[in-house]
């Protein structure tokens, strides 16, 4: 058997070669990506759920005037999870998602709660997919959620 014949056959350190290649693609192509997403699902659906829980939090409670509730808005604002602050709550009265005020405050309309939270996200890999949101830190997303109590 010649040299050349036997260095052919003998591909003993092929494995040592594409180990570290093929680790680094399935890093750097695969797992960064999907934790970015797990992250991002993780910390939305927490938030979302923080905003449904102070939701029902509030829901036992309902301002006893719609048309002057800041005494209670900020009683309210105590009960919210510290991950995920409330800024402001709203109280809609009626179809035409006005304010509630002394002229559409009739006890036959519906009412409702209106408030959000914010989250920031901090991609590793895929900010450019992932960091679209309109606001000035293009990472950062406004979450709204509505419930009605009346």
């Amino acid at each position: 058997m010649s040299l050349k014949r036997s260095l052919i056959t003998d591909q003993r350190g092929a494995v040592a070669f594409e180990v570290p290649i093929v680790y680094i693609f399935l890093l750097l192509v695969i797992l960064l990506p999907l934790a970015d997403l797990a992250i991002a699902g993780f910390q939305y659906i927490s938030a979302f759920a923080a905003l449904r829980g102070f939701g029902q939090a509030i829901l036992y409670s309902p301002p006893p005037d719609v048309t002057n509730a800041s005494s209670w808005a900020s009683a309210a604002l105590a009960k919210a999870d510290s991950r995920y602050p409330i800024p402001s709550i709203q109280l809609i009265c009626g179809d035409s998602n006005a304010v509630c005020s002394s002229s559409n405050s009739d006890p036959s309309q519906p009412k409702y709660y209106v408030y959000t939270t914010t989250i920031t996200l901090a991609p590793m890999v895929l900010k450019s997919v992932l960091c679209t949101s309109g606001n000035t830190n293009h990472c950062s997303f406004t979450l709204y959620y509505s419930e009605r109590f009346q």
